[in-house]
């Protein structure tokens, strides 16, 4: 769930509510149904997205048959044993759209992927560098 989560920038709702029967493997893409701002998202997966997927074995008609609540607790075991703090499952969220703004993606693709109405909400998920800058422009 972590890796597909990094993956696709998907909520942990969404990860939650997805099914089997959502995912078309030939145009690699998943299908959303009454997301966060309450529309419909098809989200297009990358290539391991794809290969994470095609490993697990259809036992319940959703990819995580588990509860929002065992993931919360799973998290929060997962953490502290990592020894670390203040690192929330969203977290995952804002480290895919940061490495889709990496990619060279654009706000108007990540907006579609990350399922933002508004595209000023991405710019809290990008961290600029100047060296970054001048390597564009050159």
């Amino acid at each position: 769930m972590i890796d597909l989560a990094i993956e696709t920038g998907m909520r942990r709702g969404e990860l939650l509510k997805a099914k089997w029967r959502d995912l078309d493997l030939q145009d690699r893409t998943l299908q959303l149904y009454d997301t966060k701002n309450g529309e419909d998202r098809k989200v297009p997966l990358t290539m391991t997205a794809t290969s994470i997927l095609v490993q697990w074995s259809h036992t319940s008609e959703r990819i995580f048959p588990v509860t929002d609540v065992a993931v919360r607790q799973a998290w929060d075991r997962l953490v502290k044993r990592a020894g670390i703090t203040n690192l929330r499952f969203h977290d995952l969220r804002h480290e895919a759209i940061s490495r889709f703004f990496e990619m060279g993606l654009s706000v108007p693709e990540i907006a579609l992927i990350s399922g933002h109405r508004d595209p000023r909400m991405l710019f809290r998920y990008t961290h600029l560098r100047a060296e970054d800058v001048v390597k564009k422009l050159s």
